[in-house]
């Protein structure tokens, strides 16, 4: 279906999808990136691949919360046919339905666990999320690597290795990496 012809119960499907994603986001709102690309990318077809990529790199980019991604995607979805109305309304949509729930469920859980964080129940279920969000954030960073990949994509690859051995490995702050890899880039491209 084109964006052209959503109707009220696709708002609402949007809406609700994005608060369901909400209780998801465990590694924070990028780790519910490939799920928000199988819905909006391959099922709906609402964004193209590129446009998917583009909300999440400029959200990096730019200063302040990272989960301004999801807005975009919402605003790019809603452009297709409905010009800024549409556009705005798939934004608030997207980006409300992944930050209501979460935000009342963190605010009241943090304060009971605080309470609570002598308990071994409480310990075990925090220690227990440690490789949820693992995993959430290694499909995350899978899906944005193999999106726009190709075999002639190799040195990116190996740079892309390389700088996470060296996160893992050591303390060289993450600046000079990204630093590096922007002069690599450029020599390469």
């Amino acid at each position: 279906m084109s964006a052209w012809q959503l109707n009220w119960a696709d708002w609402w499907e949007l809406f609700s999808h994005f608060l369901s994603l909400s209780l998801l986001a465990i590694g924070g709102a990028i780790s519910t990136a490939p799920d928000i690309h199988r819905y909006l990318v391959v099922e709906h077809h609402w964004l193209t691949d590129a446009q998917f990529s583009a909300s999440i790199a400029i959200a990096q980019a730019a200063p302040g919360p990272n989960a301004i991604f999801i807005a975009l995607m919402g605003w790019n979805a809603g452009m297709v046919g409905f010009g800024f109305a549409g556009a705005a309304a798939a934004m608030a949509a997207t980006f409300f339905g992944i930050l209501l729930p979460s935000t009342v469920t963190t605010l009241t859980v943090t304060r009971w666990m605080h309470a609570n964080r002598e308990r071994l129940g409480v310990q075990a279920f925090k220690a227990g999320l440690v490789p949820v969000t693992l995993a959430l954030l290694v499909s995350t960073s899978y899906l944005l690597t193999t999106a726009n990949a190709k075999a002639s994509d190799w040195p990116f690859w190996l740079m892309t290795f390389l700088a996470t051995l060296i996160v893992w490995r050591t303390k060289i702050h993450l600046l000079w990496l990204l630093g590096i890899g922007a002069i690599v880039g450029a020599m390469l491209i």
